[in-house]
């Protein structure tokens, strides 16, 4: 299967690391459009073709992904619509807020569409952690959901979605990894006045959250009984939970979630 990627920024370019990590493709089978000398030079090192031209990628490849800032998405579309099959290809847009009524109007023709989805991955994806997101928007028949989801579970875990809820989706996994990391600095400068060195309270931290995480999934408890668990009458535990509550713990991580949705 060709894979082509038209913008390898940051999410592009995590996504493309990703499928080399998988294992399960060729470097020759993808191939990277991208207008950074840099970002080219960067994945031709590895193999992958890499071109400046939009075009060209998009041509013949079984998967097309453009992965670019929102405001650009109409022109990216709109430079490649004439050279796709719509019989033969899949288009995959990953940008935040981008709709599939707005990309019906760019990419009819003469009332063909080719199958769409708008999909919404984490940075996790270089290393096969993604959370990913997976709305079947247009045309988009099962054996292409199908193949799409296997492409993705490939990457860490996908969930297939609607339209309506890629917003909140957006927020909890996509933006919500920058919120565990700012959970894991908060937590580690803690460390630190605790007398821990920074390194040390920082990899105290991530493998404290990689065992909530690995307990969580290997037990199917909800995290309010995994947290009975650890918490005696009395102990230190309840009295540090409580004090995080009194500071509004739970209603700023809800409310931060919500304002990033809207």
């Amino acid at each position: 299967m060709k894979i082509a990627m038209i913008g390898a920024g940051a999410m592009g370019g995590a996504t493309v690391e990703g499928l080399i990590k998988t294992g399960k493709y060729n470097n020759e089978e993808i191939i990277v459009a991208d207008p950074s000398r840099d970002c080219r030079d960067h994945f031709a090192a590895l193999g992958i073709t890499a071109t400046p031209s939009n075009q060209l990628a998009a041509q013949g490849a079984d998967v097309v992904c453009v992965c670019v800032k929102p405001w650009l998405v109409e022109q990216v579309l709109k430079g490649v619509k004439d050279v796709l099959d719509y019989n033969k290809q899949i288009l995959i847009v990953i940008a935040a807020g981008v709709k599939s009524d707005d990309i019906k109007s760019w990419m009819d023709k003469a009332g063909s569409m080719i199958p769409t989805f708008l999909i919404i991955p984490n940075i996790a994806i270089a290393h096969l952690q993604s959370m990913t997101f997976i709305v079947p928007a247009i045309a988009a028949e099962a054996q292409h959901t199908e193949k799409v989801k296997a492409l993705f579970d490939q990457m860490g875990q996908s969930i297939i979605t609607d339209e309506q809820h890629l917003a909140a989706g957006t927020t909890l996994a996509s933006c919500g990894i920058a919120y565990a990391m700012r959970y894991v600095r908060a937590a580690s400068e803690g460390g630190v006045e605790l007398g821990f060195k920074a390194d040390d309270a920082k990899q105290i931290v991530m493998q404290t959250m990689k065992g909530a995480v690995e307990l969580l999934q290997a037990s199917g408890l909800h995290p309010e009984a995994a947290i009975d668990l650890v918490t005696t009458p009395g102990g230190v535990t309840i009295k540090g939970l409580n004090e995080m509550e009194h500071a509004g713990f739970t209603s700023s991580v809800i409310r931060g979630l919500k304002a990033g949705a809207k």
